[in-house]
């Protein structure tokens, strides 16, 4: 999992997952510059404050990364109990629209991390409906999409992660064919972060007890970071479209 020598740009890097993937990256070699809208709780070689839910101040952000960036890790999120609008905004179309923004910027063999979760296993079941969002090809029609599909607030949370699913498996086949960019995902289950607590809120008790019997615990972050530093390592130059899940073996545990 050598990263020597690459520049990864991690979202979200201020704590959580986002925050042990960077400090493995720069444990492995890499210069890790961080983006989030709160300060930074790690070590990083540089910081960019960035909301992602804002297209205008993603674009003024760009000119403070790298020209060259071998590696972007999309960690960024906020869960389910904020508003629809906010959770669309970060979770999806400020990913999307920073990811576009980068793409020139990475070489050939240059990977993309996306953060879905088990939450989003239900994507086949709105696949056409995904599909039609990931055509969209802008912020602004992304989000006039939505305005004219709207998304309960109840499960927004889990639409916009089966969204990110299938956004990240329709784009990463033109993106390795085309220009030698891999882009993958990872699913992380229930994980000791600072907002755990909202997932417990936003799922309910009867899930929540339901989806305990089959796990043995919520994982801690540094579990999802080792994967996610393999994704972006030369070792997964074969991985292509994958949403690996990290969860304890809970969705094996649905089958």
């Amino acid at each position: 999992m050598k990263l020597h020598g690459k520049t990864i740009v991690i979202t979200g890097a201020s704590s959580g997952i986002g925050g042990e993937v960077a400090r493995l990256a720069r444990f492995h070699g890499a210069h890790v510059i961080g983006v989030d809208r709160n300060d930074p709780m790690v070590t990083l070689d540089g910081f960019v404050r960035m909301d992602l839910g804002d297209p205008a101040a993603i674009d003024a952000g760009l000119a403070f990364l790298p020209a060259q960036i071998d590696g972007l890790v999309n960690a960024a999120g906020v869960p389910g109990t904020v508003d629809r609008d906010v959770v669309a905004r970060v979770n999806y179309l400020g990913l999307r629209h920073l990811t576009e923004q980068l793409l020139p910027r990475m070489p050939k063999g240059a990977s993309i991390v996306n953060i879905t979760s088990i939450l989003g296993a239900e994507w086949p079941h709105r696949l056409d409906l995904h599909k039609q969002l990931s055509a969209t090809t802008s912020f602004a029609a992304g989000k006039a999409w939505l305005d004219a599909n709207p998304v309960p607030q109840d499960t927004c949370y889990q639409y916009f992660k089966e969204a990110l699913i299938v956004w990240t498996k329709k784009r990463s086949g033109v993106l390795f064919m085309q220009h030698d960019i891999r882009m993958n995902a990872v699913a992380p289950g229930p994980v000791f972060t600072p907002i755990l607590g909202d997932f417990v809120s936003m799922l309910g008790q009867e899930r929540v007890e339901r989806d305990a019997t089959l796990m043995k615990r919520p994982a801690l972050a540094d579990e999802i970071a080792g994967p996610i530093v393999f994704l972006l390592s030369d070792a997964a130059r074969w991985v292509v479209g994958a949403n690996l899940p990290i969860d304890g073996g809970i969705e094996a545990a649905y089958a």
